[in-house]
């Protein structure tokens, strides 16, 4: 699959840019993509809730009153779920939330979920580029350039570049990674994803790695 290589100012060059069909051009799995997104999602979580059980309640644990005779329920201490301010049962305690997955599964997730965007001509191919300073008002001039504005866009960088990612961190809906932290989740959740050119291939070196 070939798609054309979009200048800085959002013309089109004259060189094209071929996406490799092993990781462009696979038949998608949706079932990976679900379990990528679960395992993305639950490691997002803290866990860290928590509410008091009965043996954690502070009180006395004195029998309210005789067991037979009163006319009501039979009562034990204070500390009754049944009462107020009384622990809670079963009640949510501190937990990890994560889950293991394989490796050949999350490869073939973000494969299955970059062969959708590439289905719905979804992904776009910028020239390599930089900023000399982090500037807001260049990252939203090239977005406005390449016509996705108005769009949820990942830039995926082929490493780091501090101006770039500086630019672009406060524009709403636009969110920058590298070739080696793209997931799949990312991936889904963006309307379009923008590769620089030499990102490109180390996507397709990481993916395709036994």
């Amino acid at each position: 699959m070939e798609v054309a290589l979009l200048k800085y100012s959002g013309e089109k060059s004259t060189k094209k840019v071929s996406l490799p069909e092993t990781v462009f051009g696979i038949e998608p799995n949706d079932h990976a993509i679900y379990l990528d997104v679960k395992s993305f999602l639950a490691n997002q979580r803290q866990g860290t809730h928590k509410s008091k059980q009965r043996n954690e309640i502070s009180g006395s644990s004195k029998k309210l009153k005789k067991q037979k005779g009163t006319g009501g329920a039979r009562a034990g201490n204070i500390k009754n779920p049944q009462f107020k301010g009384g622990g809670r049962v079963f009640g949510p305690t501190p937990r990890d939330y994560s889950f293991k997955l394989n490796k050949k599964v999350k490869d073939l997730a973000r494969k299955s979920a970059l062969s959708y965007k590439a289905k719905d001509n979804a992904i776009a191919v910028l020239e390599d580029f930089s900023f000399e300073t982090a500037k807001t008002s260049q990252y939203a001039k090239m977005l406005s350039a390449i016509s996705l504005a108005d769009k949820k866009t990942l830039l995926v960088l082929p490493e780091k570049n501090k101006n770039v990612v500086l630019s672009g961190r406060n524009i709403k809906n636009a969110k920058i990674t590298t070739a080696d932290q793209i997931n799949t989740y990312d991936v889904v959740n963006a309307d379009s994803v923008i590769f620089v050119e030499s990102s490109v291939s180390k996507v397709e070196n990481l993916l395709n790695k036994d």
